[in-house]
């Protein structure tokens, strides 16, 4: 299983609890009573990560080829969460990813080349391309913030892929205004509204009320996926695993909203007209 811990802005690869399996999520629960859309009537599916965290692309990749396979996946809301890898990241568009890998790692450059080399190599597989050749070395904060702009305007999905394209993608720097400008205009925001709130602290609370949640939930890694408050899934895994999740936490989602009837075998029947077929 791959993640990206809070002490790192690399690719390590760890094994988790459970190796890779479903987990369910421990019974103490985090201050805030869980929130659900009932107007939506969905099943939530909350995502911790950050844009500079390679497996967290990755990871959403895998899901999304689950979620489409999934037979309820218009019962599924996604909502995206904060998670900062280094949060006193200085952005410095002139200094190349590898250097700073070197740096902070305290590793060789080839070393830090390697590490790169392997996620690509990872993302390939999804269909991904990243270029870390153009990477900016850039602080996420901002990034964040702009998601929950984007949530707040219905766009937080399409926001966050654009990020992660910009980041691993096109090499541009994902803390510069001009950028997430663009990148709102391209996700059909309001470009003069994201700019008034880029300039100010708007969404700084919301950023950091997740971050405090993930601490409360026992996060220290990202990607990390929480399906209806149940269960959990830990890092880029396999596209069968979140299957597994959306199927389990669906099931029991389903059966507590009380009026829903799940079929899982259809065979002969007799109808109130007379006939049995």
């Amino acid at each position: 299983m791959k993640y990206c811990t809070i002490f790192s802005t690399v690719l390590i690869t760890v094994a988790l609890l459970a190796c890779g399996e479903v987990v369910g999520v421990p019974e103490k629960s985090p201050e805030k009573p869980k929130t659900m859309d009932t107007t939506m009537n969905k099943m939530r599916v909350e995502i911790w990560s950050d844009v500079m965290c390679p497996f967290c692309y990755i990871g959403k990749r895998k899901f999304e080829q689950a979620l489409a396979a999934f037979p309820h996946k218009d019962k599924i809301a996604i909502t995206w969460k904060s998670f900062e890898l280094n949060p006193g990241l200085k952005t410095d568009p002139s200094k190349t990813l590898v250097d700073y890998l070197a740096e902070n790692k305290g590793i060789s450059r080839k070393e830090a080349q390697g590490m790169m080399d392997y996620a690509a190599g990872m993302a390939a597989k999804v269909g991904l391309e990243y270029h870390f050749e153009k990477a900016v070395v850039a602080n996420s904060f901002n990034a964040h913030r702009f998601s929950h702009f984007a949530k707040q305007n219905g766009k937080q999905n399409e926001v966050e892929e654009l990020l992660f394209h910009a980041y691993f993608t096109l090499g541009q720097n994902t803390d510069d205004m001009n950028v997430l400008l663009q990148i709102g205009a391209d996700a059909g925001l309001d470009g003069a509204a994201l700019k008034a709130a880029m300039n100010s602290s708007a969404y700084a609370d919301d950023v950091k009320r997740d971050e405090n949640e993930a601490q409360r939930l026992g996060i220290n890694g990202v990607p990390f996926f929480l399906f209806d408050r149940k269960m959990a899934v830990s890092g880029a895994q396999d596209s069968q695993i979140f299957a597994r999740a959306l199927d389990q936490a669906y099931a029991a989602w389903s059966k507590a909203q009380g009026d829903t009837i799940i079929t899982i075998a259809d065979g002969k029947v007799c109808t109130p007209d007379g006939k049995c077929e």
